[in-house]
């Protein structure tokens, strides 16, 4: 049958090397797309499945959180997100008998790839203290075992309550509201690792953790600045808004260390013109060393001060605070410094500064490139600074945009889902509820691996997700994990963090974005905020891949039911069988989510409030935008090492592997390579083809070893080299992480190169 998953798990250290391509899309997307659907679902499953993607009466993707307009396709959907339903519908099913056959040693040694095309987990599965397999357990049974374990901790706090992205709006309240009421601000979630430092720069500049652009503003913009975010792969529905952002007269500036097919060429598949001719998006690449970025926006803050009309002094006047110093530190910006933080010449920072004074609306997106550096805070409040400066902020067609990834991830947040919630929310779940929560901080991710290593925590429960793959430091995740008395995972599929447990282990199978989920009162929803702050309903509709799986609301109901009991006064059963009434709950309590159940039964639901956006409002500790000052930082090469990125290749949605492809980049067949400038490979002795160990250095002396990994001429920046994650997640020290925000600096991680044959 096509549906049957691999026997085998392929060798993945010896790819092909083929050219790299151009553009990204057209028909070879649209072909790809299709085999892999085919192969997973079936014909009939993927007509099924794949015409109700992001409808307004269908389910969202579980891939990135990129908005739909109102008016949609019947195609709405790109590779990658095809590949994530796929996926999640496919027919294959791991049933008790699989973890029979397989013990947990033998699924240790098998790849994510290999995990992950298994399919579906049909039943609770248990793994006893001592046992070498995962047994089959009632419901009842996995929720008595976890209700032990949280009992028996001395303090609330030795327990971490992990999210993913992909949990709904309704799920994540639940799962933070019996948290705060067991009595502890321990949830640490994906933001954590990905724009936590956005949140934290935007917060304290413009006073919302969030973007301030519409899809709307995009399409609208003079000049779309895209910086350290490859949209082709990560995000390819954002071509599309950069095509009409084009076609309506827009520029766009691509900077990043290595040059993206998507953001040279793209060839929309919705259109025969597009999918035969296509559309060159970037005017302009600026090919910026890794960690430059805050270099250069401060020099350009510097030639736009120095630019006679150039300020928009009437909104500086009126909207914001600390322009002064800001300024007296923006004009000490030299070209000395940011061309080497930078590795541009002088000719190309001058022509974007043409195309930022020529241009009325401005927006700037990012990614990963921005967030995951030791000084991302500072270079992400650099940004803000330059949309400040010319009124870009609260402008039709202007803004800031971090382009989120997971697609609810940003919901997760308004949902409460912080080590760090503001007192407000607080004071109001309370007032809701009748409890008393917790006011001290939580732990982070990084925070909680520490606690675990350190015997402060000791039971781990995640919501979705891979977390052991997903964070830093893996040998020193993997062993944090393992001191855990209890570990437990709400999941769909297998993944490597279920062959890393604590003394005992849960893997609890839930149903996903895309199956039908029915309870007591009738057929439900769930819903999702996206990337711009918008929030709509999500309706599976496929059969789901067995009796015995829960939904997320109704996991997190019957478990705060196990472990709460009778002392806590909110009905909890009332939740499971009618996720209306959780709602209900949301609008007393998120603001923006007034008469919830009504607003989102419209089709496309609707848009979040956003003072900064909606009322050049600010909401901050001065009332105002505040224009900040920090020293310019970028990482320092020592001689004969590399900067590292860890980046995720063409098959792959953060670290679920769909195929051992970077169609993109021309590696066919492995995924244990690393990309280095040929320059860079001549001077260190590094042979395209040849095999190599990374080694990062940090302070702390320990060796961190990514062994044979392929070497691969790539047209890199200068002193940078790519490989993907989470094989490289290894070289990432656990103590590596942004000021402010505690994000692992991924994207800076020095390496030398070691066994070169």
């Amino acid at each position: 049958m096509a549906t049957r998953p691999p026997t085998g798990d392929p060798v993945q250290d010896a790819p092909q090397v083929e050219a790299v391509q151009h553009s990204a899309a057209g028909l070879p997307a649209v072909a790809h797309t299709l085999r892999v659907a085919q192969q997973q679902m079936g014909v009939r499953r993927t007509a099924q499945t794949l015409l109700k993607v992001n409808q307004k009466d269908g389910f969202d993707c579980p891939g990135c959180a990129w908005p739909e307009g109102d008016k949609r396709h019947t195609a709405e959907f790109c590779e990658n997100g095809a590949k994530a339903v796929a996926e999640e519908a496919t027919l294959r099913r791991v049933t008790p008998e699989f973890f029979a056959t397989h013990p947990v040693a033998d699924l240790a040694t098998r790849s994510g790839y290999w995990l992950g095309q298994q399919g579906r987990i049909t039943q609770p599965m248990y793994l006893p203290e001592g046992a070498e397999r995962y047994e089959a357990v009632p419901w009842e049974h996995a929720f008595a075992i976890i209700a032990e374990e949280l009992k028996a901790l001395t303090s609330p706090d030795e327990a971490l309550f992990y999210t993913s992205g992909r949990t709904s709006n309704e799920a994540a309240f639940l799962l933070q509201l019996f948290a705060r009421e067991f009595g502890t601000n321990n949830l640490p979630d994906c933001s954590n690792m990905c724009h936590e430092s956005s949140g934290s720069a935007l917060t304290e500049t413009i006073g919302i953790g969030k973007g301030s652009v519409s899809l709307e503003d995009l399409h609208h913009a003079d000049l779309i600045i895209v910086a350290g975010q490859n949209p082709g792969t990560n995000h390819p529905r954002m071509l599309s808004a950069l095509e009409q952002a084009k076609s309506a007269g827009a520029k766009i500036i691509s900077v990043n260390p290595l040059p993206e097919a998507g953001l040279e060429r793209f060839k929309n598949p919705q259109t025969p013109l597009g999918m035969i001719k296509g559309t060159t998006l970037t005017d302009l690449f600026l090919q910026i060393r890794l960690g430059g970025d805050q270099a250069l926006f401060r020099l350009l803050n510097k030639m736009i001060l120095e630019t006679a009309g150039a300020v928009d002094e009437t909104f500086v006047r009126e909207h914001t605070h600390g322009y002064e110093e800001f300024a007296k530190t923006a004009r000490t910006a030299d070209w000395d410094t940011t061309l080497t933080a930078t590795g541009l010449d002088r000719t190309a920072i001058e022509e974007a500064l043409t195309m930022i004074l020529a241009s009325e609306r401005t927006i700037v997106c990012w990614a990963m490139g921005l967030t995951q550096h030791k000084h991302a805070v500072p270079t992400i409040r650099e940004v803000v600074n330059f949309l400040l400066l010319r009124g870009n902020i609260g402008r039709p067609g202007a803004g800031v945009c971090p382009v989120r990834g997971h697609s609810n991830v940003q919901g997760d947040r308004t949902m409460g889902i912080f080590e760090r919630p503001p007192a407000a929310f607080l004071d109001a779940l309370d007032k809701e509820f009748g409890i008393t929560s917790p006011r001290h901080h939580g732990y982070d991710v990084v925070r909680s691996i520490q606690a675990l290593r350190d015997g402060d925590a000791k039971v781990f429960f995640a919501m979705g997700g891979n977390f052991v793959a997903a964070t830093p430091d893996t040998t020193v995740t993997e062993a944090a994990m393992r001191r855990a008395r209890l570990t437990v995972h709400v999941s769909t599929k297998l993944n490597r963090s279920h062959t890393v447990t604590g003394t005992r282990a849960l893997i609890l199978p839930t149903l996903g974005r895309t199956d039908k989920d029915t309870q007591a009162s009738g057929k439900q929803f769930v819903t999702v905020e996206d990337s711009m702050g918008m929030v709509h309903s999500s309706r599976g509709n496929l059969t789901p891949a067995g009796p015995h799986l829960l939904s997320e609301p109704a996991i997190v109901a019957r478990l705060a039911r196990a472990v709460l009991g009778t002392a806590s006064a909110t009905n909890w059963e009332e939740f499971e069988k009618d996720y209306g009434t959780i709602r209900d709950r949301i609008s007393r309590v998120v603001p923006g989510f007034e008469d919830f159940n009504a607003r989102v039964a419209v089709p496309g639901g609707f848009t979040l409030p956003h003072a900064p956006r909606d009322e050049r409002r600010f909401p901050t500790t001065t009332g105002k935008a505040n224009f900040t000052a920090a020293p310019v930082e970028y990482p320092e090469l020592p001689e004969g090492r590399l900067l590292l990125q860890t980046l995720r290749s063409h098959d792959q949605y953060n670290t679920t592997i769909y195929g051992l492809d970077d169609r993109y980049r021309g590696i066919k067949g492995g995924r244990r390579i690393v990309m280095v400038n040929p320059a860079d490979a001549e001077a260190l002795g590094l042979t395209d083809g040849g095999y190599t160990d990374l080694v990062s250095e940090w302070k702390d002396g320990v060796e961190r070893r990514a062994p044979g990994f392929r070497v691969v001429h790539y047209p890199t920046a200068r002193g940078c080299a790519a490989a993907y994650y989470p094989e490289t997640n290894v070289l990432v020290p656990l103590d590596a992480t942004a000021d402010t925000s505690n994000t692992p600096a991924s994207k800076s991680v020095v390496v030398r190169f070691e066994n070169t044959r």
